[in-house]
């Protein structure tokens, strides 16, 4: 099977490419002296799993319970669910502990430890939780010299339910520099390397300091008194994170397979089969790159995108291809070039979210042969 033999619109993730950013990412982890634990909420994919692991079964972190099941089921047993729990849940969580012994849950609030100590005393399971720390981001997570971090260690402390600190630099996306960057790093490691020291000195030793996102993995001058990290777009980039300078264009390895549907001469774009739904409409990477609109797109022989074009405009099912600066050019389109039924692919903004709509991966290495199909996971 090849690419033309495909539907549209497809998921397209290049394993070549792949296999090139993993080994940057490991390459960052030796020289920050930390463990790798990749977030697999962008991939939600056993395979991709397993190649960052070099094929084995290594520490991961999830943003579901559907996804943390997933890999249970395939064997992963290491598993951080890095999104705090809310009492609803705890009765999955600790079914699924029982697949994966690994499995550590996450909390930042008083009531939340208490409702983990509690409810795993009733079912007669020791909960593995870490408290999530704030560092700058304003998501989420407790200040380290806070009486609620103090409250929520007592807790889950002598219940021997307390694993460990973390925090996510989420705020890293943000910055319009590398030094910028670095700088986010450092709140990030202090941060949670302050939380650790306040939960010793309380005599609740933490076995996991980690910290994550895709940017601060690369960029942190140093991790001192962390033990893991756990970026997860790295595997794939996007062009948000190329707008961010984290990587070229080259080494974007996912992209949605589209068909050229029709031509409007009067209106001057193209139209595909691959719109709001097929690619999301988040429109981020638009604040680092000019005029990406919903999308690049580059032929399926091509390595670069086009300079020229980009998807301006989405329905749910209509993509807009038109000249980068501005739906209304005069100059007409390349027509000529985009015969209806031609195949292209969009280069998707944010990977996580276009990602989200497919069950599958058509997996390519360098040319249009399709050599595997590998599933996702979705919901939660």
């Amino acid at each position: 099977m090849r690419l033309a033999d495909l539907p549209t619109p497809s998921l397209v993730l290049d394993r070549a490419r792949l296999k090139r950013n993993i080994a940057r990412m490991h390459e960052s982890a030796r020289r920050l002296g930390v463990g790798l634990r990749p977030h697999l909420k962008t991939a939600k994919c056993v395979e991709v799993a397993r190649e960052v692991h070099g094929g084995g079964t290594g520490p991961i972190t999830v943003s579901t319970l559907a996804e943390a099941r997933f890999f249970a089921q395939a064997g992963f047993e290491d598993i951080l669910y890095a999104v705090a729990i809310p009492p609803s849940k705890l009765d999955r969580a600790a079914g699924i502990q029982r697949a994966a012994p690994g499995l550590k849950i996450l909390t930042d609030d008083v009531d939340g430890a208490r409702a983990i100590v509690e409810r795993g005393k009733s079912l007669g399971v020791r909960f593995s939780a870490l408290v999530e720390v704030e560092t700058g981001g304003g998501r989420a997570g407790v200040e380290p010299e806070s009486p609620e971090f103090a409250a929520i260690l007592d807790i889950l402390g002598p219940a021997g339910m307390f694993a460990g600190v973390m925090a996510h630099a989420g705020h890293s996306y943000a910055c319009d520099s590398i030094a910028a960057i670095e700088e986010v790093a450092e709140a990030e490691r202090a941060g949670v390397v302050k939380a650790a020291g306040i939960a010793s000195a309380r005599g609740h030793f933490p076995a996991t300091v980690s910290v994550g996102s895709t940017p601060t993995a690369l960029y942190a001058r140093h991790l001192t008194g962390v033990n893991e990290m756990r970026p997860g777009n790295f595997v794939f980039f996007d062009l948000f994170q190329h707008g961010l300078g984290m990587c070229a264009a080259d080494d974007l390895a996912v992209g949605v397979l589209a068909s050229v549907i029709g031509h409007s001469r009067t209106r001057n774009h193209i139209l595909l089969d691959a719109g709001a739904l097929a690619l999301s409409k988040d429109t981020g990477a638009n604040r680092r790159i000019e005029q990406v609109g919903y999308g690049l797109v580059r032929a399926p022989d091509a390595a670069l995108p086009r300079e020229d074009l980009a998807v301006l405009d989405v329905h749910q099912e209509h993509g807009i291809l038109s000249a980068r600066h501005g739906l209304d050019a005069m100059e007409p389109l390349p027509f000529g070039d985009w015969p209806v039924g031609r195949r292209i692919f969009v280069l998707p903004n944010h990977v996580c979210m276009t990602a989200a709509m497919y069950d599958r991966y058509y997996v390519v290495d360098g040319s249009d042969e399709i050599i595997a199909v590998w599933n996702r996971v979705g919901g939660w």
